[in-house]
């Protein structure tokens, strides 16, 4: 027979039905964990870790100590905790490391004072462990003696769980990796590489949207993705600046002056002309306070992994969404800036993140979704006549959208800038320095057009060295044995390592 305790027991004797965990905690006879069908850690303790009193106070402790850390369960709890009771477990105890985090926490989200009428002891301990999260940079709290090394401010914190996962993901030296390629590569091959892949990330950043840009906004993406990482962070996140960048890559029609000052959401109507919901998006109330926010995690992230404070800056930016249109695209331009800012990718390299997930987008859905699902199973919200969505109960979805858990988010960006350098950048290494060579033998077998022998290597390579049948029509010129002999060089050329 086991029992819940921490986290678990606080949903169910507080009726919290609808907040989502990631770790749940038990006591039973012997220790066990294991991954529930949901994702969730279920995780077993003996009699000996049982809170020595079921009380909504003792439950919170243990809670902090064993469960994982959400500011959004936290902010939920203290709503049904009485004062007198947090003061009074407080007293009992003012010396103590988690009765100081608890009081910390409680004022950082709730924004009340305590009356406390009794002095705080105790070394200075950091609220979050390192060998558990991802931390910032050190705030002291001299009123509880607490490091506040949260990735961020009440306005706006995400979480970062430091998983095996991720551990394993963040291990990887991804400049290493580029550094491989610029020895094995020339620095012609290289630049030409960086030159193409400014066009194909710009046209793979709309592909995700399912658009196609006019040749105008194409250039004028790959102008904005070159001043990636050039301006100060503080400069380029803010309201002004973005709005100018919101301006330059959606159409005219779209444009906006500023932050949105209506309900947005995502959605798409079916066949029956019913809307289907996908993601709310915060209230516009709230859009300008959680940018400050996002302006403050990049301060307070300085110095982490690039692959980190791309995740908090880019999917903090889209989950706040606060455009009408466009902001998929500044979502993943920021991905780049955040990358060169932070030295990953050197200026003048575009690393093809938003061609790989092209290439793999359920995953990038994935990556979304798991924001988005739990949100709008908790949200409610009506669809007025005119079109217009209101949300019904902002305050209980509020510290959701301030206190993201990037954890998976950060395992995905990880990946996809890994596979990026490994696959997407070295394949097109590959291709540049076999193409010339390819180009010549070709021109040696036909002495065809420049444009007509390109398309003709584009169409081979896209299918693996085989030209497609639907595609020799268009070249009538061009006998059977002479395609055969086109694909026999093709490869020699490109399967000969």
């Amino acid at each position: 027979m086991i029992s819940p305790a921490g986290a678990e027991w606080l949903k169910q004797h507080l009726s919290l039905d609808d907040y989502g965990l990631t770790h749940r905690s038990y006591i039973g006879t012997r220790n066990k964990i294991e991954i529930a069908l949901d994702g969730c850690v279920d995780q077993t303790y003996g009699p000996k870790y049982a809170p020595s009193e079921n009380s909504i106070m003792a439950h919170i402790e243990f809670m902090l100590k064993y469960d994982d850390f959400s500011l959004d369960f936290f902010n939920a709890v203290f709503k049904h905790t009485d004062e007198e009771d947090l003061l009074a477990y407080i007293s009992a105890s003012p010396n103590g490391r988690y009765t100081r985090k608890i009081g910390f926490l409680y004022e950082w989200l709730t924004s009340k004072v305590l009356n406390l009428e009794f002095e705080l002891g105790g070394n200075y301990v950091d609220l979050l462990e390192e060998d558990r999260y991802l931390v910032g940079k050190n705030r002291r709290s001299s009123r509880w003696r607490i490091n506040n090394n949260l990735l961020g401010v009440p306005e706006f914190c995400p979480i970062i769980r430091r998983t095996p996962v991720l551990s394993e993901m963040l291990r990887v030296d991804l400049k290493a990796e580029i550094k491989i390629l610029k020895e094995e590569y020339s620095p012609e091959t290289f630049h030409r590489a960086a030159q193409y892949l400014y066009r194909k990330e710009t046209k793979s950043s709309y592909e995700i949207e399912s658009e196609k840009p006019s040749p105008n906004r194409i250039n004028r993406f790959i102008a904005i993705l070159q001043q990636a990482g050039k301006r100060p962070a503080a400069e380029i996140l803010a309201e002004k600046n973005l709005t100018i960048l919101q301006n330059a890559i959606v159409d005219p029609r779209y444009q906006q002056p500023g932050y949105r000052d209506f309900q947005n959401y995502i959605g798409q109507t079916s066949y029956r002309m019913e809307e289907i919901y996908h993601y709310i998006c915060p209230p516009p109330v709230m859009v300008h306070s959680m940018m400050a926010g996002l302006v403050e995690s990049e301060k307070r992230t300085l110095g982490m992994s690039p692959i980190i404070r791309a995740t908090i800056i880019a999917f903090g930016f889209v989950f706040i969404h606060p455009f009408l249109d466009g902001n998929g695209r500044i979502h993943r331009f920021l991905i780049h800036d955040m990358l060169t800012r932070d030295g990953l990718a050197e200026q003048g390299l575009i690393l093809p993140v938003s061609a790989n997930m092209v290439n793999n987008l359920k995953d990038y859905d994935a990556a979304l979704e798991k924001y988005s699902i739990p949100l709008m199973q908790r949200i409610q919200f009506n669809h007025a006549a005119n079109g217009e969505v209101l949300v019904n109960n902002p305050e209980d979805v509020s510290a959701y959208f301030r206190y993201p858990d990037l954890t998976l988010q950060s395992v995905y960006m990880a990946k996809t800038v890994q596979a990026s350098i490994q696959q997407d950048l070295s394949d097109e290494l590959f291709f540049l320095e076999r193409y010339d060579e390819l180009k010549a033998d070709l021109q040696n077998l036909i002495d065809m057009p420049d444009k007509r022998l390109n398309d003709a290597i584009i169409f081979m390579h896209q299918n693996k060295g085989v030209f497609p049948n639907r595609r020799k029509k268009h070249f009538p010129e061009i006998s059977e044995d002479e395609f055969s002999a086109m694909e026999k060089i093709y490869s020699e050329i490109f399967n000969n390592d």
